[in-house]
């Protein structure tokens, strides 16, 4: 513990994130920026943090519901302008918007120029790049505003050390410009219990189901779910009905005997609903961490997951994994989770995984990014 007298010697290291992902329905993105906020202002430690946020947005700039001590900044300027300014040039720098700052962090692939803060940029994923024609067109635009913030230097943080390699091979970033900052799980996941009678009634529920949960998008490769799922209710008549639990998204023709969807979820029902369900299923094409998958963990629940290095790394052996491009193979996982043991040992063991993680070690290692940067 810094004594307070020597603390009071120090000067505050001012934090700037983008809180935009916290505008509107909040998906993955906007979990992980609310929950590492609130993590950083929690932070105790040898450097006094000043945490603010700033949102680009001309219709609804203000963030709700700020941790104490967090102040929100900067005006009302539309994303979509500030990024064709940033595609064109080095201007507006970001503390034209926000004023001075040691470091800006720009929570979701957008890191904007600075005069002298240091750019820090967190890349979720490399599907703008791997997988384009399964992403809107906005987010296509990283594919050109990535690259411009390394040039100018920036630090870059990753939820997965997967993710971490193939950010590396993909632009040649070295060791000291790349952290990796695994996600969380809040705890309320692991006291989660399965919705009562109610809450089924009014969400469309059966006593017993498959849960997916995430925005309804291609990349979350739900038509070959939804295939995979029909053809193992084929063979076998005890195979619950699938929910698709998530805002509407860009994916198409996602009905079928058998369906169910729920819509924008809050976070009391997704717990719910997640808790109660036979297991989860996450057949995505891409991921850069699958936070649902850690979340039913914590829940207990058994989890039907994609085969990729990211999600292994996520679910490690508690997982049934599938190969993405193959409905049959997913319904073979699907089958393999019914299956699985579900006893207390079990799903305490799912549990104790899944604490593991936790937002105060992604905030803590967030804080060592911003260091390396500044320094």
């Amino acid at each position: 513990m810094v004594p307070l007298r020597q603390r009071e010697t120090i000067p505050a290291v001012r934090v700037t994130l983008d809180a935009t992902p916290l505008l509107g329905t909040r998906t993955g993105i906007g979990r992980y920026v609310a929950e590492l906020v609130g993590a950083l202002a929690q932070l105790d430690g040898p450097d006094t943090l000043d945490v603010r946020v700033t949102t680009w947005s001309a219709r609804r700039g203000r963030v709700p519901d700020l941790p104490d001590g967090v102040r929100q900044v900067g005006p009302r300027i539309p994303a979509r302008a500030l990024r064709a300014a940033w595609l064109r040039g080095d201007q507006p720098r970001i503390e034209t918007l926000v004023g001075g700052t040691t470091v800006f962090h720009g929570t979701n692939f957008v890191s904007p120029p600075t005069r002298r803060a240091a750019e820090v940029v967190t890349l979720h994923d490399l599907t703008y790049l791997e997988l384009p024609e399964t992403v809107a067109p906005d987010s296509l635009q990283y594919a050109a505003l990535v690259p411009r913030a390394l040039d100018r230097g920036a630090h870059v943080v990753v939820p997965t050390a997967a993710t971490g390699r193939a950010v590396q091979e993909r632009y040649g970033l070295p060791d000291e410009r790349l952290t990796v900052t695994p996600l969380g799980v809040d705890p309320a996941w692991a006291a989660a219990t399965p919705p009562d009678v109610p809450t089924r009634v009014r969400l469309g529920l059966d006593e017993e189901y498959i849960v997916f949960v995430g925005s309804l998008d291609p990349r979350k490769n739900l038509g070959r779910l939804i295939a995979a799922h029909a053809r193992l209710r084929a063979s076998r008549p005890d195979v619950p009905r699938l929910v698709l639990a998530g805002p509407a998204g860009r994916a198409t023709d996602l009905t079928g005997d058998g369906i169910v969807r729920t819509g924008f979820l809050t976070d009391s029902d997704l717990r719910a609903v997640v808790a109660g369900a036979r297991a989860l299923a996450l057949p995505s094409l891409d991921e850069g961490f699958g936070l649902p998958v850690l979340e039913a963990l914590a829940a207990g629940r058994p989890v039907v997951a994609a085969d990729l290095p990211v999600l292994r790394e996520v679910a490690g052996p508690h997982a049934a994994f599938a190969d993405p491009s193959d409905a049959d193979s997913i319904a073979d996982a699907l089958g393999r989770a019914l299956d699985a043991p579900d006893d207390a040992a079990s799903q305490d063991s799912r549990r104790a995984w899944a604490s593991r993680f936790t937002w105060g070690a992604c905030a803590r290692a967030t804080l060592g990014a911003y260091r390396r940067a500044a320094a």
